[in-house]
């Protein structure tokens, strides 16, 4: 059974920081790419960062910069290092992998980021 289990979120004031991990079973974690997304009430899902399975990186234009992805394939995790964070940051942030090789993908069930003063 494929897990993806996300934790970290939580309440931060403006210009503070928080680190989500995604912890993943199931899956041959070093094969697939891994993602954020994050989707804030009354908005569409949208990409935050993006790893590959060889540690290349993509950020979206609005965290680019305040927000660092990185992963540990030996303990089969993602990370998301979120720093001067904004309200607008504020929204639910969802754990992605994707595999061109298995042709399969999955989702976490997401966590709460909340930046408010």
């Amino acid at each position: 059974q494929v897990q993806l289990v996300e934790s970290g979120g939580g309440l931060v004031q403006p210009g503070g920081s928080l680190r989500l991990s995604c912890a993943a079973s199931g899956i041959v974690f070093s094969l697939y790419a891994m993602g954020w997304y994050r989707q804030a009430p009354g908005n569409q899902r949208e990409l935050v960062a993006s790893i590959t399975s060889v540690s290349k990186s993509n950020y979206a234009d609005s965290v680019r910069g305040r927000f660092t992805i990185s992963r540990d394939n030996a303990k089969n995790t993602m990370y998301l290092q979120m720093n001067s964070l904004k309200p607008e940051d504020t929204a639910v942030y969802y754990c992605n992998a994707e595999s061109t090789v298995f042709r399969n993908g999955y989702w976490g069930q997401g966590t709460q980021v909340t930046v408010s003063s």
